[in-house]
């Protein structure tokens, strides 16, 4: 039995209907009973953009059965993941995720129902990645990183009931751990800061909360050797996506990927990949608009860091 597929949307009609018009190309699309979730109008000029993004949704076709969950109000990206993928996890288990902006080859969902039955009892395996930056590297067919995938996923219902989502919180514990550095993949990337603006409200991601989760509670994430799903959303259309910054530069699949039960342990030559992939995309287009706003508040942060450090512990 397929794990249903959840896509959420919000006011890109045309990035939804490239990723569901390449989800049912998959095999399996029509066993699949598909969920897409669409976010309410923040602002009275995003209403069209809105509306013509439900019209697509209810357009869906080549699925056992679509469900669509309009909402009423504007919940935004972070709340939208964190109830959906809850609600449909409590229904049926486990669950497929996709936004808007990710679209699926071919081989995406043979590859993650496969890999949620073969880890299904497996508490040390947290969720299914889909999107492997490989830097060139010949990688294992399948392998495990700490680190979860936010561009095309699967998850259970014992791992997203235990996910802690309290920013604050898990920024506290990888301080009093002292394990910033290796949240930060050796430095290669700048995943503390992210979870910093995150806790001063500077960002909503949910990702970056799910990532801190997983590196706390010592979970594992298993991804392909090639990438099963591609990001167009870095063309300036959507509330969190920027430039390319390399992101997009990934080399897909060209065939099926077998996913049989290996060793649980984390690669060393997947996690070298990943580094210098990081190390690659990381610049300062994060200081691009609202950077010095952004940097003000950074500033305020870390004077309140010791009296915060203080009322987390």
């Amino acid at each position: 039995m397929n794990a249903p597929i959840i896509v959420f949307a919000y006011k890109r009609p045309r990035h939804l209907a490239r990723v569901l018009e390449a989800l049912a190309r998959n095999p399996g699309a029509d066993q699949s009973v598909l969920f897409v979730y669409c976010d309410g109008a923040k602002r009275p000029e995003d209403a069209s953009a809105v509306a013509e993004t439900r019209r697509i949704a209810r357009a869906a076709s080549g699925f056992e059965r679509v469900e669509i969950i309009a909402r009423e109000s504007n919940f935004g990206l972070s709340r939208s993941i964190i109830e959906g993928v809850g609600e449909v996890c409590e229904r049926f288990g486990r669950a497929i995720v996709l936004e808007d902006d990710v679209v699926p080859t071919p081989y995406f969902l043979n590859y993650v129902n496969e890999a949620l039955d073969v880890y299904a009892d497996d508490e040390r395996v947290l969720s299914i990645g889909c999107h492997t930056f490989d830097a060139g590297m010949e990688l294992p067919e399948t392998f495990f990183l700490d680190i979860p995938d936010c561009w095309g996923w699967g998850v259970w219902q014992r791992s997203w009931t235990s996910f802690n989502e309290d920013g604050a919180t898990l920024l506290a514990e990888i301080v009093r751990r002292n394990a910033q550095d290796a949240f930060d993949f050796g430095g290669a990337y700048p995943y503390t800061r992210m979870l910093e603006e995150q806790v001063m409200g500077l960002n909503q991601s949910w990702a970056i909360r799910w990532y801190a989760h997983a590196f706390l509670s010592g979970g594992l994430v298993l991804y392909p050797r090639r990438a099963v799903t591609r990001n167009i959303g870095f063309d300036g259309s959507g509330t969190h996506g920027g430039g390319p910054g390399g992101y997009g530069s990934v080399q897909c699949a060209d065939g099926a990927i077998h996913v049989v039960r290996a060793v649980i342990e984390e690669s060393p030559t997947a996690r070298l990949a990943w580094r210098l992939a990081l190390q690659a995309m990381a610049s300062p287009s994060w200081q691009g608009i609202g950077g010095s706003i952004k940097q003000n508040m950074r500033r305020v942060y870390r004077g309140l860091k010791p009296y915060l450090s203080k009322a987390w512990s």
